[in-house]
């Protein structure tokens, strides 16, 4: 359900390589995106998908689930769509932009009986579930605190969507922040953030008029354990980067500390012909991983993992960051 994210594609070719699935794509709100920005019936040509011009055709064709890529403060209506359609649900990231909204989503999918999962596919990198399987034997003791870090290129140009906020839902903290809490919220088996307090800025990219959210943020949380936990999220990566940009975290146990980077696999350099930096990534493939999940979890007839409710937690957590930049006081949960 839409081409608006860029993730769209990634889960077409994922979708493809497993042989036991039809596809079927519609992407109606194409027709009011950028002019020159390759959408809709187009891109299905050009990615070998059939295709359909709105929800209720797709929706009428007997599909058992549905992947939402459409702009963030679309994404209710097309998951209540699906639901009332009675398919399963994998949405993507942030769930929602406003809390209500993401309510009201985990509802629709619960009332209907179908799954609900959120796409956050740094869950299932290699250097992440390593850092999980330490934490789960026990060898980084009590968890205190953690520092992560997701700073991405700013998404101008095609999907530039990204830096509207009646879109989007905000900036920088609404697309980048979300996937530190999320890999919070697994390490810390959904605890409860108490306080919640952040600060933003606008500094980067003030040559380009067109960005007009923050571009930077640094959020703090403390969890009702009393873990302390900071989140780093901004547009900082230099446009002439070889990559988007990546995540990082840094637990802190009673025994130890644990640094990863979910971007280490990759091998990188400088192309002498070309006269540019060079990024080859290497490993598992994430989103693979992450619609098995979801499928998996449709088959077994159980919670996807990451839930709705996770998507609802870490949304909990971006609109707390974002009130608390607002006011310049901490935010209570």
């Amino acid at each position: 359900m839409s081409f608006a994210h860029p993730h769209a594609g990634s889960y077409i070719m994922s979708l493809r390589e497993r042989g036991d699935v039809e596809l079927l794509a519609a992407d109606p709100d194409s027709a009011t995106a950028p002019a020159g920005e390759l959408r809709g019936a187009a891109l299905a040509e050009q990615l070998g998908v059939n295709y359909v011009a709105t929800y209720d055709e797709l929706l009428k064709s007997g599909l058992d689930a549905v992947i939402v890529c459409s702009e963030n403060t679309r994404h209710r209506v097309g998951v209540e769509l699906a639901a009332a359609a009675g398919a399963h649900v994998l949405c993507e990231k942030p769930l929602a932009t406003e809390v209500a909204d993401a309510e009201a989503m985990i509802a629709a999918c619960s009332s209907a009986g179908v799954k609900l999962m959120t796409a956050f596919p740094v869950r299932f990198s290699p250097p992440f579930k390593a850092l999980q399987d330490i934490i789960d034997k026990g060898h980084l003791g009590q968890i205190v605190g953690a520092t992560g870090t997701n700073n991405g290129k700013v998404p101008i140009g095609a999907n530039s969507w990204f830096i509207d906020p009646e879109l989007a839902g905000g900036g920088a903290l609404i697309d980048l922040a979300v996937h530190v809490a999320d890999l919070l919220d697994a390490l810390l088996g959904g605890a409860t953030p108490a306080k919640v307090y952040a600060a933003t800025n606008d500094i980067l990219h003030v040559e380009k008029p067109e960005v007009t959210t923050e571009t930077g943020g640094l959020v703090n949380i403390l969890y009702t354990g009393g873990v302390v936990a900071t989140i780093d999220s901004s547009w900082s990566q230099p446009d002439s980067a070889p990559n988007w940009g990546g995540v990082t975290l840094q637990v802190v146990g009673t025994n130890g500390v644990v640094d990863i980077d979910t971007s280490a696999l990759h091998v990188g350099g400088f192309d002498q012909d070309k006269r540019q930096s060079f990024w080859l990534d290497y490993g598992a493939n994430t989103t693979g991983e992450l619609i098995e999940e979801f499928f998996s979890s449709i088959e077994e007839d159980r919670q996807p993992q990451p839930s709705g409710e996770v998507g609802l937690r870490t949304l909990q957590v971006v609109k707390a960051a974002q009130a608390s930049a607002v006011s310049g006081d901490s935010v209570e949960l």
